[in-house]
C-alpha cells in the first residue's frame, strides 16, 4: 500500500499558487488513473485508486492535507497509523525554490531545508519519508520566497507546468514500484524541448578552392590555351 501526499494550502485562493503544486500533481496523478472521488478523512482529501506498475497493481491512497501547510504532519500522521504504512512507502510531492523551474528530482530523508510543510511531516513521521521536489524557481532573495511561492504561477509558467504535471502522473508508477531513478529519467526526458534539426550545410572547400587564384596563374593558363591554338594553325617544322 503506498501514500501519495500532496503538500499544499486548501481553498479556491491558494488553488494555482506555486505553494500549491503538490496539490495539482495529485490531482492529475488521480485524473489518469481513475482513482476515485475525494472524501474528507484524516483532515484532508482522501482517495483511494489502484495504479499499474510494471511488476502488478499497487493499491494506492492519495491525501491532500487540508490544515494549511505548516500542520500538514498532523493529517499525514493520522492516515498512516490507521492504515499502516510503512514510512518508508510514503511519496510527499512539494515545491521546491532551490531547483529551476520545472526540474523534478526524487530522495529519500533529508532535511527541510526550510520548507514548513516538510517540517511539520518530519515532526509526526520522522524523516525517512520520499519527497518528490518539483522545482518552482527562486525569485532572487531569500525575504522574497514566502511572497513568491504564495503567488499564482503565470500564463508563462504554465507553458511548462502542464506537460510537466502530465509526465509526472503518466511516470507514476515508476515511482510507485520503487524505480526512483527511472521516474525522474522518464519526466525529465519527456519534458525537454525538442532540437531542431540543424540546416544542412555545404561541403567544406578545399585549401585549393578556397584561395583565390593569382594573377600569374590565370595568365598561365591564357598562354598555355594560345600556344595549343598556333600549334593547330602552323604544324612544327620536321
Amino acid at each position: 500500500m503506498i501514500l501519495l501526499v500532496g503538500l499544499g494550502n486548501p481553498g479556491p485562493q491558494h488553488q494555482h499558487h506555486r505553494h500549491n503544486v503538490g496539490f495539482l500533481a495529485i490531482d492529475e496523478i488521480r485524473r489518469q488513473h481513475g482513482f476515485r472521488a475525494e472524501r474528507s478523512r484524516f483532515q484532508g482529501l482522501l482517495s483511494e485508486g489502484t495504479v499499474i506498475t510494471p511488476s502488478g497493481s499497487q493499491k494506492t491512497f492519495t491525501l491532500k492535507p487540508t490544515t494549511y501547510m505548516n500542520e500538514s504532519g498532523r493529517s499525514v500522521g493520522e492516515a498512516v497509523r490507521f492504515y499502516k504504512i510503512p514510512v518508508s512507502d510514503v511519496i510527499v510531492l512539494h515545491d521546491e525554490v532551490d531547483l529551476v523551474p520545472g526540474k523534478v528530482r526524487v530522495k529519500l530523508g533529508g532535511g527541510t531545508a526550510g520548507h514548513n510543510g516538510l517540517r511539520s511531516l518530519q515532526a509526526h513521521l520522522g524523516p525517512d519519508f520520499r519527497r518528490v521536489r518539483i522545482g518552482i524557481g527562486h525569485p532572487g532573495h531569500k525575504e522574497a520566497v514566502a511572497r513568491y511561492a504564495l503567488h499564482d504561477f503565470t500564463k508563462a509558467e504554465k507553458h511548462w507546468l502542464d506537460p510537466l504535471l502530465n509526465e509526472v502522473a503518466k511516470a507514476i508508477p515508476l515511482l510507485v514500484s520503487g524505480e526512483d531513478s527511472a521516474f525522474m529519467n522518464r519526466v525529465h526526458l519527456a519534458t525537454q524541448p525538442s532540437k531542431e534539426k540543424e540546416p544542412e550545410t555545404e561541403p567544406k572547400k578545399t585549401e585549393n578552392q578556397r584561395r583565390p587564384r593569382r594573377f600569374v596563374d590565370r595568365v598561365g593558363d591564357v598562354t598555355s590555351r594560345v600556344t595549343r591554338v598556333v600549334k593547330k594553325i602552323i604544324p612544327p617544322k620536321e
